[in-house]
């Protein structure tokens, strides 16, 4: 079992800056892959980014505005998802998520909400 805790997330205006942070913890050693999603009302839930640690892949809505990294230490693995320049259409839910061997776990989500 993977557990996801999340923290950030909020309410910040139009060309503002947030951080997402997700720490996994439990079975990390069978996780190959972590990164965010997003979904907004009335949307379906897309892919902002995802790492391996060797690489990251952005959704194009999101390249050059949103920086994720991985840290691994202390039998925890951590993303941080740094958001500039925020838009509007960025609001949405944000969920943390790690694939794992034979199962992908999910974060409670966070609200990131973008006022212009």
């Amino acid at each position: 079992q993977v557990q996801l805790v999340e923290s950030g997330g909020g309410l910040v205006q139009l060309g503002g800056s947030l951080r997402l942070s997700c720490a996994a913890s439990g079975s990390i050693a069978s996780i190959y892959i972590m990164g965010w999603y997003r979904q907004a009302p009335g949307k379906q839930r897309e892919l902002v980014a995802s790492t391996s640690g060797d690489s990251t892949n952005y959704a194009d809505s999101v390249k050059g505005r949103f920086t994720l990294t991985i840290s691994r230490e202390n039998a925890r693995n951590t993303v941080n998802l740094q958001m500039v320049r925020l838009k509007p259409e960025d609001t949405a839910v944000y969920y943390c998520y790690s694939s794992a061997i034979y199962q992908t776990y999910w974060g409670q989500g966070t609200q990131v909400t973008v006022s212009s």
